[in-house]
């Protein structure tokens, strides 16, 4: 890894140049070839739970489209993606019988990703649980872990030929909050009680997964979890009280999750939080840490933003409360800080705090309205400014020693984005939701060009005067 006398950045060989998607927010295709019903499903039937009352009935229609967006990404001249497997398109009823038509799909998308030297990493769960296991309580139930741990089983028998690399979850800390604390996701409870136990259940479904991926004996097959991780800083630095609160939101939002996969159990601060919330973490059995830490082969980093703390002022039983940010500070068009720093200190910690486990950013992107001007073309400055400064935040990290393996830009293309519809455009590549028409943004011209050098080249100021 180099930086040449003109400022350009050189990456290390091999490193991956990637995109995102998650299945229900780009595949549609809801009732075909004997697909379950999954939670999202239901939820976006209920009244106002989604922007414009939005499905993914359709999404980006990739389940019909797989072979022209896999084009797509190889016109960006990437050489990784990641997806997800869609849990009731494999197992119609979450458990039992396998939908042959379902693996059928994703075998000819792997193969067509090998086909352009596109690495598959794929994600097992990315939201969508089947509502028939909903219907026996969900998340909230311990034997769906059990069940998540045979649909692993027959993803990793179907595809483990050609997937190296697993994410096993995809946030379990959005999964709990944002679905069974503040009901804003699928399923749309509100139970405090409930979200830590999902939470539980979500770590102890990575770890039986894990022991199903071992268990198959494929030496150079790696799992890990993709993480939601904000770094947590307080909101004034000179202040103890703020510090200390921080420090609890960081507990509560990531070594929770980070700590436990790594042997170090639930942090102690945290569980004298959650304890003293909702009494008796009954639901951690003997053995259960011991299968949360079964392994966890790289760190998968989602980073978007970060959480300014201050001490007090709180909702719930928290003793602390997420302020609105620095007025100094750009943001993207939903009102996030853009802090490509804070992605530096992050990594560099995660390295500290756990060494020897790669790195891979999982996730990261911003929502940029920008559409189709008079010439057809999208002209997202912005973008391409937000992703120089991220990039240049990986290459300072890794400079530092972080073993960062990789970067999978959120998104590939624009998608349903949960309970906020089509509204926000994260993707490299825009959709027009009525005819499905993509049109590669300038962002995502830029990206194929350092995707293809693996070089960042010098910093220029941006031609809309716009810089993160």
């Amino acid at each position: 890894m180099t930086t040449d006398d003109e400022g350009a950045l050189r990456f290390p060989d091999g490193f991956r140049w990637g995109t995102s998607t998650s299945a229900y927010q780009v595949e549609g295709a809801v009732r075909a070839d004997g697909r379950g019903e999954s939670i999202w499903d239901r939820f976006c039937r209920a009244e106002g739970a989604i922007e414009n009352g939005d499905t993914g009935d359709v999404a980006c229609d990739q389940y019909h489209r797989g072979a022209e967006d896999i084009a797509l990404m190889a016109s960006l001249h990437t050489n990784a993606h990641r997806f997800s497997l869609s849990w009731p398109r494999i197992l119609p009823e979450g458990r039992g019988r396998v939908e042959k038509r379902g693996l059928d799909h994703y075998d000819r998308f792997i193969d067509g990703l090998l086909e352009q030297g596109v690495t598959p990493l794929a994600t097992l769960y990315h939201w969508d649980l089947p509502s028939a296991l909903q219907e026996n309580g969900g998340w909230r139930d311990r034997d769906t872990a059990e069940r998540f741990a045979e649909y692993a089983a027959v993803c990793f028998d179907a595809f483990g030929d050609r997937v190296r690399d697993w994410v096993t979850i995809n946030e379990p800390w959005i999964v709990g909050l944002l679905g069974h604390q503040l009901g804003l996701h699928a399923p749309g409870e509100k139970d405090l009680k409930a979200s830590v136990t999902v939470m539980h259940h979500l770590m102890l479904a990575h770890g039986l997964a894990v022991g199903e991926l071992r268990a198959r004996g494929r030496e150079d097959a790696r799992a890990g979890i993709a993480y939601s991780l904000f770094p947590s800083i307080p909101d004034d630095a000179a202040d103890p009280a703020d510090v200390a609160a921080a420090v609890g939101s960081d507990g509560y939002v990531n070594r929770w999750f980070l700590d436990p996969v790594h042997g170090r159990g639930y942090p102690r601060d945290m569980r004298e939080h959650w304890e003293k919330a909702v009494g008796p973490l009954d639901f951690v059995r003997d053995g259960d840490l011991a299968t949360i830490a079964a392994g966890s082969d790289f760190i998968g980093v989602n980073f978007y933003s970060r959480r300014i703390i201050g001490a007090g002022g709180g909702d719930g039983p928290w003793p602390w409360s997420v302020r609105k940010g620095r007025p100094d500070v750009e943001r993207t068009d939903l009102g996030w800080e853009i802090v490509p720093g804070d992605l530096t200190a992050l990594l560099v910690r995660l390295h500290e705090d756990y060494p020897g486990v790669p790195l891979m950013i999982t996730e990261n992107g911003a929502v940029y309205g920008d559409g189709p001007g008079d010439d057809g073309a999208v002209h997202d400055g912005r973008r391409i400014a937000f992703l120089d400064a991220h990039l240049r935040a990986v290459h300072r990290a890794i400079a530092a020693g972080a073993p960062v393996e990789g970067y999978y830009h959120w998104s590939l293309i624009d998608n349903f984005e949960w309970a906020m519809g089509y509204r926000p455009r994260f993707g490299l590549v825009h959709v027009d939701h009525a005819t499905q028409r993509r049109t590669v943004k300038d962002s995502g011209r830029w990206y194929a060009g350092v995707a293809r050098s693996g070089v960042l080249p010098p910093l220029a100021p941006p031609s809309d005067g716009a810089r993160p």
